[in-house]
């Protein structure tokens, strides 16, 4: 199987599993990883998901081109596929545990991602430029990112820079050593599957809301039903009974 998934808990991993291809995305691969997500949105037992790569050389080395230059087919359009967290909000919390390399294709994963940690050998870049492509899968929204000089560097140049330069601009929360790494994602993971699932839901829906300028009525149309769900009366309850809160997510 190019993806494999599996539960700890209430966290779902996802893996890529090519890494004789250094994880890169064929047809069959793209679909798994949409597949995999759809399931765990549909799973209310999940609360957040972590995506990874095989082995320790690459998280994702973009495109397949070996399968692009002998024509085969890219996207397999009969099944969901990475358009799943890539072209809107996915609701659950989605961490990257970057255990390799993440060029490409690769890098765009972990854009498309909330969280990130990151070995202390991976590295990262946009090289399309360097093939004659455009970074279309979320590169070019860097932008929105980082300063404009600084994605315009990387996307014009094509160079790599490190897991280390990755975390100063702020592109990665975590840098650990290579066998750490999906540990710590667990971790952080596990740290947020223990909220409330409908109040997680809505932060990070109403943050993304407002770094692209939500108005304030929109903000308040958000807030105003976890503040009146059957969870946050749980919370408060919870609180003043000194236990751990039993969510319902509604």
């Amino acid at each position: 199987m190019t993806v494999v998934v599996d539960r700890h808990d209430a966290v779902t991993v996802v893996t890529i599993n090519r890494p004789e291809a250094r994880n890169a995305l064929d047809a069959e691969t793209m679909a798994g990883i949409g597949e995999a997500l759809v399931e765990a949105e549909r799973d209310d037992e999940v609360r957040a998901v972590v995506l990874t790569g095989a082995g320790d050389r690459a998280f994702c080395a973009g495109m397949d081109l070996r399968a692009f230059a002998a024509g085969g087919k890219i996207i397999d359009e009969s099944r969901p596929g990475l358009e799943v967290f890539t072209e809107r909000v996915y609701p659950k919390p989605l961490i990257a545990a970057v255990n390799g390399t993440a060029v490409a294709g690769g890098f765009e994963l972990v854009l498309a991602c909330d969280l990130a940690v990151a070995a202390e050998h991976a590295k990262f870049g946009l090289p399309e430029v360097k093939r004659g492509l455009v970074a279309a899968g979320g590169g070019t929204n860097l932008p929105a990112r980082i300063p404009l000089a600084l994605a315009l560097e990387l996307g014009l140049t094509g160079d790599t820079f490190d897991a280390r330069r990755a975390q100063e601009l702020g592109l990665v929360n975590r840098v650990v050593p290579g066998d750490r790494v999906l540990p710590e994602a667990l971790a952080l993971a596990g740290a947020i599957a223990r909220n409330g699932p409908l109040a997680l839901r809505t932060t990070k829906e109403l943050m993304l809301a407002q770094a692209r300028g939500a108005s304030r009525a929109e903000i308040a149309a958000a807030v105003a039903p976890v503040f009146a769900s059957a969870d946050a009366k749980e919370g408060a309850t919870a609180f003043a009974e000194k236990r751990e809160p039993r969510w319902t997510g509604a």
